[in-house]
């Protein structure tokens, strides 16, 4: 029996998890590829480019997206080597158990729930403003204390001389979590036929954006394309530097929370008909894609309105904002109504891969049985679905959400950072091991890597950090009182 902190998971008992496989396999490469879409694509477009323009880049916000796709790219590249030699759920890290060490894994783990969470947390709310926005369009309004949290209310409340309603729950928001909860818990087949569907939706919407946007571009407003670095008055009334090249890397940081999709795609390999060569696939043709659609939004959303005038309501929607201001209120409705369908997809994989993490860390027994249990009928782990559910829908209901972008970016940069180191180990702890999928040039790409998001890491939020640094504690506790105790490995033994 092996007792150190750094014991790994043999790559044996991963292949017994392969053959003991109880999820259907059912998704294709541009299922897999959808569904990285159907991640990224989302609130990185619709709702992050207007407070990255505005707080930390301006017109340079199209580099600041090209930062953190290359960033994405080099560790892409490493999951996507990962995800051919052990295609199973648990994502980075179950990568990370098989490489590094247990104690690693777990703190990879413990980032990826922070990830998915918050994630879906914040994509709830944003969807519930979105919702009500097109609610809107058609003349119907919710009483507000329905739609907006009770810190949210009172503060409207406050706003337009209106009495404290005492009570104030965020109905929209609770009630897609669940509709979401409920497609997860039918089946990943079911599941991935609704994303698909929103996907291509979604896809539409962002190619209408560009191609009708370009008649608006006014050139001038990308006049200085990086400004001059000054203090920018922000929503809680402090003054923060913003723009310069530092603007760039600052914004790269705000907007990584919407590069999260491909990692989701490697929580799928349960149900991946091919995953040793369909995921790789899915993980870089997704982020390509998405990539050069952000950029290209990106600059039209910069050259249709002046970074400057992105403030107020137009934050919360910006490409909204930049089509009425343009005179095009016909626009407002179609790009509402895909964001309203666009933010549901990424929803749907945010808890799709928590659920997933979750099984692969309770298949080692590192948290309770509970988590892994499949539902005999749906084949899906239902219990897990339903508590996620409950919580998200929960915190989303009522409590406003602040930085949990910030949080949710810092979960993605780490699990990026040490899949590039753990990939880069195993070539040269195990050089001769089969790699469907090679990353080209890895002594290049993985140090990079781990550099680049590093980085990105320093130039989020300071509050986002220490929050996140106190999420990781939390889980070393976790691990002590109950992973290591409980963890498969005390009793494993190899044939």
């Amino acid at each position: 029996m092996d007792n150190s902190i750094w014991r790994r998971k043999p790559i044996a008992a991963f292949e017994a998890d392969i053959k003991n496989n109880q999820l259907k396999r059912v998704l294709g490469k541009w299922s897999l590829t959808a569904i990285g879409i159907g991640a990224i694509i989302g609130g990185g477009i619709f709702v992050l480019t207007g407070t990255a323009a505005h707080y930390h880049a301006g017109p340079a916000l199209a580099l600041s997206f090209v930062v953190a796709g290359i960033g994405c790219i080099f560790a892409a590249l490493c999951y996507a080597e990962f995800a051919s030699m052990l295609p199973v759920e648990g994502s980075a890290y179950a990568y990370a158990y098989g490489t590094i060490g247990e104690l690693f894994a777990w703190a990879i783990g413990w980032g990826l729930i922070l990830e998915y969470a918050m994630g879906a947390m914040t994509v709830a709310v944003s969807w519930s403003g979105y919702f009500n926005k097109l609610l809107h369009l058609f003349g119907i309004e919710i009483p507000f204390w329905l739609r907006n949290d009770p810190v949210s209310a009172g503060q409207f409340a406050r706003d337009n001389g209106l009495a404290d309603p005492g009570f104030a729950v965020n109905l929209p928001a609770f009630f897609i979590v669940w509709v979401v909860t409920y497609i997860l818990i039918k089946g990943i087949k079911e599941a991935a036929s609704a994303n698909n569907v929103i996907v291509i939706l979604k896809l539409a919407a962002i190619v209408f954006i560009i191609l009708v946007g370009a008649f608006f571009v006014h050139t001038q407003n990308w006049v200085p394309f990086i400004p001059a670095v000054e203090l920018v008055e922000h929503a809680d009334g402090t003054m923060k530097e913003a723009y310069g090249w530092a603007g760039v890397l600052s914004g790269a940081s705000a907007i990584f929370f919407a590069y999260i999709g491909f990692d989701a795609v490697s929580t799928q390999a349960g149900e991946a008909i091919n995953p040793s060569k369909d995921m790789p696939f899915a993980i870089i043709m997704s982020l390509v894609i998405c990539t050069v659609l952000y950029i290209l939004v990106s600059l039209v959303l910069t050259g249709m309105i002046s970074y400057k005038d992105i403030t107020g309501d137009a934050l919360k929607a910006p490409v909204a904002f930049a089509f009425d201001k343009a005179g095009q209120p016909w626009a407002v409705f179609i790009i509402t109504a895909a964001a309203t369908a666009g933010l549901i997809s990424v929803m749907l994989v945010m808890m799709l891969g928590q659920t997933r993490v979750f099984l692969g860390m309770s298949k080692d027994g590192l948290i309770p049985g509970f988590f892994k249990e499949i539902h005999p009928t749906f084949k899906t782990p239902w219990k897990s679905t339903l508590l996620v559910g409950t919580l998200v829908s929960v915190v989303a209901a009522f409590t406003p959400i602040g930085l949990l972008g910030d949080m949710t970016s810092f979960g993605t940069l780490f699990a990026f950072a040490m899949v590039c180191l753990a990939v880069l180990i195993l070539r040269f702890r195990d050089p001769n091991r089969e790699r469907p999928f090679k990353a080209p040039f890895l002594t290049i790409v993985a140090p990079l890597g781990i550099l680049v998001n590093t980085v990105l890491i320093l130039m989020l939020d300071g509050l986002a950090q220490k929050l996140a640094f106190g999420w990781l504690l939390l889980g070393l506790v976790v691990y002590f009182a109950y992973g290591r105790p409980n963890s498969f490995l005390n009793n494993y033994k190899e044939d």
